[in-house]
C-alpha cells in the first residue's frame, strides 16, 4: 500500500511538472510570436513601439482623399517635412527613395511616403512635382492643419511654423525620423537620418522578411 501511494505520488508531482512545462513553453511561444521583430529592432525599438500612428484620412498628390488603409496598405516608410526646406528634407527624402530602390532589386516592395508638415504651402501639385523627383511610388499627403497636427501626434513628430515674421518665406522646425510601418503590425521601426541609403534598407529588408516569416 505504501509503495502504490508512493507511485501515485510520484505520478501527480510528474503531471504537475508537465503540465508546467508546457505552461511555461505556450508562455514562451505566445511572447516570441508577439515580437517577431525582436531581431531587427535596435535601442528605443527594442522597447516596442505601441502607440504609434492612427487612422488618418489625407489628400495625396493626385488632389484625391486617401486613408491610411490605402496609403499603408504595404510595408511603408513614413517622413514627415516640408517641400520648402533647404536641405534636410530633400536629402532625407532622396535617402528613403533609394533605399526603396535597393530593395526593388531585392524583389522587396517597400512605398516611400511623405507627410507635409506645411500644408499651407505644400499644395496637392506641389507635392506631386516633390514627390515625382524622388520615386515613381512616392506617395505626397497634404490636409487641413488640423489633419496634419492629428497624425504629426499620432507619430509623435514634433513641427513648428516659424511663420510669425513672414508669413510667405519661413523655415519649420521638425523631427527627422522614418517611420517603418507594416500591414498588421502597425509601426515596427523608427529610423534616423544618419543611416545611409544600404543601412536603411538593409535594415527594413529584415522587417519585412520577419514578417513574411511570421506571416503578418
Amino acid at each position: 500500500m505504501r509503495r502504490m501511494a508512493k507511485d501515485r505520488t510520484i505520478l501527480i508531482l510528474g503531471c504537475l511538472a508537465a503540465v508546467l512545462l508546457l505552461a511555461t513553453g505556450g508562455l514562451w511561444l505566445s511572447r516570441g510570436e508577439a515580437d517577431a521583430f525582436a531581431p531587427c529592432r535596435k535601442g528605443l525599438e527594442a522597447g516596442g513601439l505601441d502607440g504609434l500612428g492612427s487612422p488618418f484620412t489625407l489628400t495625396d498628390q493626385n488632389g484625391a482623399r486617401v486613408t491610411d488603409r490605402q496609403v499603408l496598405a504595404g510595408p511603408a516608410l513614413l517622413y514627415f517635412g516640408y517641400t520648402y526646406c533647404p536641405d534636410v528634407c530633400p536629402m532625407d527624402s532622396a535617402r528613403n527613395a533609394e533605399a526603396v530602390a535597393i530593395l526593388d532589386q531585392r524583389g522587396m516592395r517597400l512605398t516611400p511616403v511623405f507627410i507635409t508638415v506645411d500644408p499651407k504651402r505644400d499644395t496637392p501639385e506641389v507635392l506631386r512635382d516633390f514627390t515625382g523627383a524622388m520615386h515613381e511610388r512616392m506617395i505626397g499627403l497634404t490636409g487641413s492643419p488640423a489633419e496634419i497636427d492629428a497624425v504629426a501626434k499620432a507619430w509623435r513628430n514634433y513641427y513648428r511654423l516659424n511663420d510669425q515674421e513672414d508669413p510667405e518665406n519661413y523655415l519649420v522646425d521638425h523631427m527627422t525620423n522614418s517611420y517603418l510601418v507594416m500591414p498588421g503590425a502597425g509601426t515596427v521601426g523608427v529610423f534616423d537620418r544618419e543611416l545611409s541609403a544600404p543601412e536603411l534598407a538593409e535594415r527594413a529588408a529584415c522587417f519585412i522578411d520577419a514578417a513574411s516569416i511570421a506571416g503578418i
